[in-house]
């Protein structure tokens, strides 16, 4: 009897102006994490989607016990054992978690009545089961990134699924709980479940993966065992070549403080923040979930509220109260989450960036398409941004394209300081080097960038300073001599402090 549990044949799928998968064949084994690698773009997710449903294929077959099958939306999929964590997190907010966990799938008593009971019961014995500390009413808005990554995870894997394709799973969730999802995953293989794991951080791939395909440009480029495998191979067919340096950072004259944080405080989220940019300089921010990266830098931009605290820009104190403020001083940010605070999904591309410097584009009451489209399109040009024409909606492009023009807007309000959270989040080797040679290119242009990252490698390949914080304060600052991995942990678990 085979051990293949699922077996795509000769899957082909069209868009308008591109052809996002070419004769893919790809199966998985059960009992095993299948790897697929590739870069934003190669097709991954439009190839899960297909097994979803979402999509339907112009040409193949999917096979489940060497079965054909014929799956039109994603109940379909669930019917036949299929379920997906996806990168892009789907829930809603103001549902509680038992309604989230449950979404789809409500169980009903004889009266043919939502069975409440039922589902507090059992979403009580899975947080217990997990070891989460959240309450079965908690809405889904109180909780953070993190939290619903791993609920979305409890979610797929509690649905007895022999099927789970897991995309991006540990994008958004700490270590431990990164340790929590690889034992989830050997529970469920030896349970005979196969899984598809896509992930861009090539260590996880490599500790966990059985088997690992490639794909690029929409075609199958390899499926081997991982065991005869290293990373060097994968990475230069994933992108078709070899790169020599991961990370290209330059040294660059730095300048003057182009900004200062003087004092920040809020409520329970962070206490006493100072740090500065120069112009030139890369400043990394780094720490564990939690320790109040993001909410200090949406606090500097404006969008939230501070208590105590004031901000310099070029040595003069400025009133930042909201966004607008903040892009009139020339400060920008790039967002944590593309999805609720970046792109406006059903909107084009251009629309998407010109969106912060409309005001450019509008004179005598009336708005200039023509200057739009041509400035749009030079940036574009510049950030090497992938897609069919301008006109394409966002949500169409891969994550390291929506990413790039998230990056063009902002270039586009020709700011001077640019705070960058998690920029390379969910987005593959190939992009990534993408992204740091434009984050050079920006300093070079004697601009200050501030880059918040989970990621400590990526910190230390491009950072010039490095400022730790470990529960609201700022617990450390290091310089590029002091580098380490070790140091950096020490300070964000609070192990050692030089603030």
């Amino acid at each position: 009897m085979s051990d293949i549990k699922m077996r795509i044949s000769g899957v082909e799928k069209s868009f308008p102006g591109v052809k996002a998968l070419s004769n893919i064949d790809f199966s998985v084994r059960k009992g095993t994490v299948h790897a697929l690698c590739g870069e934003n773009g190669a097709g991954k997710s439009t190839l899960m989607k297909i097994i979803m449903g979402l999509y339907k294929a112009d040409k193949g077959q999917i096979f489940i016990d060497e079965q054909p099958v014929e799956i039109k939306n994603p109940i379909q999929a669930r019917e036949h054992g299929i379920s997906m964590i996806a990168q892009e997190l789907n829930y809603v907010p103001e549902l509680s978690v038992e309604e989230n966990l449950f979404l789809g799938r409500l169980p009903v008593n004889k009266l043919g009545k939502v069975d409440w009971k039922k589902v507090r019961k059992e979403t009580i014995q899975f947080l217990k089961d997990e070891n989460l500390p959240y309450e079965p009413g908690q809405k889904l808005k109180t909780l953070t990134v993190s939290d619903i990554q791993m609920l979305e995870i409890i979610k797929a894997v509690t649905n007895n699924a022999k099927i789970v394709i897991m995309d991006e799973p540990t994008s958004s969730i700490t270590e431990r709980e990164v340790k929590q999802l690889f034992t989830k995953i050997e529970e469920l293989k030896a349970k005979g479940v196969a899984i598809v794991y896509i992930s861009h951080k090539m260590d996880e791939v490599f500790q966990i993966a059985d088997d690992i395909t490639v794909l690029r440009d929409g075609t199958v480029v390899s499926t081997d065992r991982a065991e005869d495998l290293n990373l060097d191979t994968v990475i230069s067919r994933m992108v078709g070549r070899k790169l020599s340096n991961v990370y290209p950072k330059e040294e660059i004259e730095i300048g003057e403080k182009a900004i200062e944080v003087e004092n920040f405080s809020q409520d329970n989220l962070f206490e006493d923040v100072n740090f500065y940019a120069r112009k030139g300089e890369i400043v990394g921010f780094a720490g564990l979930v939690g320790a109040g990266r993001t909410e200090v830098m949406r606090t500097v931009f404006g969008l939230d509220p501070h208590k105590t605290g004031t901000v310099k820009i070029d040595g003069k104190p400025v009133t930042i109260k909201n966004a607008g403020d903040s892009i009139g001083n020339r400060l920008v940010m790039l967002s944590e989450s593309r999805r609720d605070d970046g792109i406006v999904p059903v909107r084009s591309i251009q629309e998407n960036a010109a969106l912060a410097s409309l005001r450019n584009y509008i004179y005598g009451g009336f708005a200039h398409k023509a200057k739009e489209k041509a400035e749009v399109k030079d940036m574009f040009d510049k950030m090497n941004v992938k897609a069919p024409s301008m006109e394409t909606e966002i949500s169409k492009l891969s994550g390291g394209n929506q990413q790039k023009v998230l990056l063009a807007r902002w270039m586009l309000c020709d700011p001077e300081i640019m705070i960058l959270d998690e920029p390379t989040r969910g987005i593959d080797v190939g992009a990534k080097y993408e992204i740091y040679k434009l984050i050079t290119d920006i300093v070079k242009e004697d601009k200050a960038v501030i880059m918040v990252s989970s990621e400590l490698p990526e910190l230390i390949g491009m950072c010039d300073r490095i400022y730790i914080m470990c529960q609201g304060k700022i617990s450390g600052c290091i310089s590029k001599e002091d580098f380490s991995q070790e140091t950096i942990m020490k300070f964000a678990t609070g192990v050692e402090n030089n603030a």
